[in-house]
């Protein structure tokens, strides 16, 4: 869905709105960034590692960050966080329920042998339904457990930040703390594959997709 270039995937294009992905870290997570074209405001999303390569792209899209967001707290996806929020001045959202998990992010690393550093709590909680908007651009939170337990995916016009729950031929993984198959699958069907099959999906591991693709090809979903 989107071309490469030494920094990543190019932006995608969803009418007035960019979404670019940036693969960090040895466990090639994707940090996000979604933005209005027109006013220069947007989201990161899961800034997980290499704080330094992800300020660096940021600002080379020229995109005015309003707050870091996060689908879900696996050390994978908060490890450039802290030196994140403190570069940009902005605040860092998390749903409450994935708050132990945050916290235990650099015990968990350490089963790793991964460097990690441990971000101070959250400034808000987001839930359920909550709409987060810059410029023009708006994300809606919906929850959807079962790979971490405050799971959410953030929702657009034409397009879903979808973390660890769907991915290109694949589903998230629910044998970690707090994880439920059943609960991951009722979440995906409610929330995601009634969204319209046009739109697109940003995983936060491989490349992107969209619903009606993985309707028809991912074998978890057959």
């Amino acid at each position: 869905m989107t071309s490469s270039s030494n920094n990543g995937p190019l932006p995608a294009q969803h009418g007035q709105f960019r979404v670019a992905s940036l693969p960090t870290g040895p466990l090639q997570e994707n940090a996000v960034l979604v933005w209005d074209a027109a006013s220069a405001e947007g989201f990161l999303i899961d800034p997980g590692d290499e704080a330094s390569k992800i300020l660096a792209w940021v600002m080379r899209h020229g995109v005015k960050v309003r707050a870091i967001l996060l689908t879900h707290a696996h050390f994978d996806h908060i490890g450039a966080v802290q030196p994140l929020r403190e570069a940009l001045n902005v605040p860092v959202w998390l749903h409450e329920a994935d708050l132990p998990i945050y916290r235990a992010g650099a015990q968990s690393a350490e089963r790793w042998n991964l460097p990690f550093v441990q971000p101070a709590d959250p400034e808000h909680f987001m839930e359920q339904g909550q709409v987060f908007k810059a410029g023009k651009l708006e994300l809606i939170a919906r929850e959807l457990p079962g790979h971490a337990p405050g799971h959410v995916v953030l929702l657009g016009e034409g397009l879903a930040i979808v973390g660890d729950t769907l991915f290109q031929g694949g589903i998230g993984r629910t044998d970690l703390p707090g994880g439920s198959h059943p609960q991951l699958m009722q979440g995906i069907k409610a929330e995601l594959l009634s969204l319209p099959e046009g739109t697109a999906i940003y995983p936060g591991h491989g490349g992107s997709s969209s619903i009606g693709a993985e309707k028809a090809s991912n074998p978890f979903l057959l």
